[in-house]
């Protein structure tokens, strides 16, 4: 008598095993085509092959008590990010496009991080720089687990988001990112978050030199930096890595799914 096939793995990247038979064919996911405008071409692409990046929406970068505040940063332009972050993420959530949260998460004892990495923004060495408590709230600087490196309250992490700590500007450099994406059938990746010419940006360079399809979400991602950074980020992305769109692009799309699409 045949044994019940089980499920081994996570789909769609899973095999169905029994003792004699392993069925390697990995089911496809059920496609959900869309129609998807963007500043330099219309999109077709598969929501069931998409998921959204959320880069680094966290008090040390967006709160006005966090590290870049501390440091004279104005981190109103970030803040900027968090209301259409807020409706467009449930609005992806009931489409079943995962939510990744990529933050920069140190480790406790900074082994893995360089004299460079603490250089960047504790230049002199007697700053309050990666680790270092906080002034008002003694949270450590962007360390996993703290008050610091948490997101943003107004913005709400659920149990089925899935969370990357990273330890360099890029989400894929040293962390698990692309093995979750593989394993999750994804390929196609919307970006959003701060700071957009920096970690934004280098994260989705790094996708875009991994095969991925790459589109940055403009009104959910923002920065800190000079508006010519931002003008900046937004031609190199159009120009070299991928398209650029915006949260009403999307909700469009998603209400209204590709029946006369291909056009």
């Amino acid at each position: 008598m045949n044994q019940p096939l089980r499920m081994l793995g996570v789909a769609p990247n899973a095999w169905m095993v029994n003792q004699a038979i392993a069925d390697i064919t990995r089911p496809p996911k059920t496609p959900y085509p869309v129609i998807l405008s963007t500043e330099t071409k219309t999109l077709r692409l598969d929501l069931a092959k998409t998921a959204i990046l959320v880069i680094d929406m966290q008090n040390d970068f967006c709160h006005p008590d966090g590290w870049l505040a501390h440091i004279g940063v104005d981190v109103t332009p970030a803040r900027q990010a968090i209301a259409p972050l807020k409706n467009l993420l449930p609005e992806l959530r009931t489409v079943n496009v995962p939510v990744i949260w990529i933050n920069w998460g140190n480790r406790p004892d900074l082994l893995n991080i360089s004299a460079a990495s603490r250089h960047v923004y504790n230049p002199t060495g007697d700053g309050v720089g990666l680790g270092d408590p906080l002034p008002k709230n003694s949270a450590k600087v962007l360390t996993a687990g703290s008050w610091a490196a948490a997101v943003v309250e107004e913005l709400t992490q659920l149990p089925e988001d899935i969370c990357v700590d990273k330890y360099r500007m890029s989400g894929f450099w040293d962390t698990p990112l692309d093995s979750i994406l593989r394993n999750l059938g994804i390929t196609t990746l919307f970006f959003a978050g701060v700071n957009a010419d920096q970690c934004v940006l280098t994260t989705l360079c790094d996708a875009n030199f991994l095969g991925y399809d790459c589109i940055l979400i403009k009104d959910c991602t923002a920065t800190t930096s000079p508006d010519y950074c931002w003008l900046a980020t937004l031609y190199n992305v159009k120009q070299c890595f991928g398209f650029v769109s915006d949260s009403q692009a999307i909700f469009t799309a998603i209400n209204h799914p590709e029946s006369t699409g291909g056009e």
